[in-house]
């Protein structure tokens, strides 16, 4: 295997709620994986993500056989200093933002172009400013609505050719 080939074409990163869909093979996200792996992409969370997703009521099997799809980031000590970092610069502290946080920190370390699935995208994009491209996936259950999308583009265009120039 050559260089070229075992370096991605840019990453996705699924928040909570994208993990969360992805768990539930929403149609959604489940399009978004397939276009990742078409436009071979790495499809990333980090470890405090699956923390947040894991409850009762997703099925556990399910949820070990995402994250055998998925590279789950560490979060290491760089991690952690650049999220606490990330706050600051947005004037933001506390436990309410740290997840997204330490999520914003792991996804401007992964190879670009990154885009991120997000039910936050407002809180996403403050993160992480213009260094990747925000999706807002639907929250599921009551309440939830149809909204528009932070960087979207048509489910048909490769990711790649949105992720251009966005570095």
């Amino acid at each position: 295997m050559s260089r070229a080939s075992a370096t991605p074409a840019g990453t996705l990163v699924l928040d909570s709620e994208g993990l969360a869909k992805a768990v539930l093979r929403t149609r959604e996200v489940t399009q978004w994986l397939a276009l990742a792996r078409a436009d071979d992409l790495r499809v990333i969370t980090s470890a405090a993500t699956v923390v947040e997703v894991a409850h009762p009521r997703l099925s556990r099997p399910a949820l070990e056989w995402t994250l055998s799809r998925v590279v789950v980031e560490p979060v290491t000590e760089p991690i952690a200093r650049r999220a606490t970092a990330i706050l600051a610069e947005a004037g933001l502290h506390g436990h309410r933002h740290a997840i997204d946080a330490m999520l914003s920190a792991t996804a401007l370390a992964a190879p670009g172009p990154v885009t991120v699935l997000t039910s936050d995208p407002e809180d996403i994009a403050t993160l992480c400013g213009r260094n990747v491209t925000v999706i807002k996936v639907l929250r599921a259950g009551p309440g939830a609505k149809r909204a528009g999308s932070a960087g979207t583009r048509p489910i048909g265009t490769p990711l790649s050719a949105t992720m251009a120039g966005v570095r």
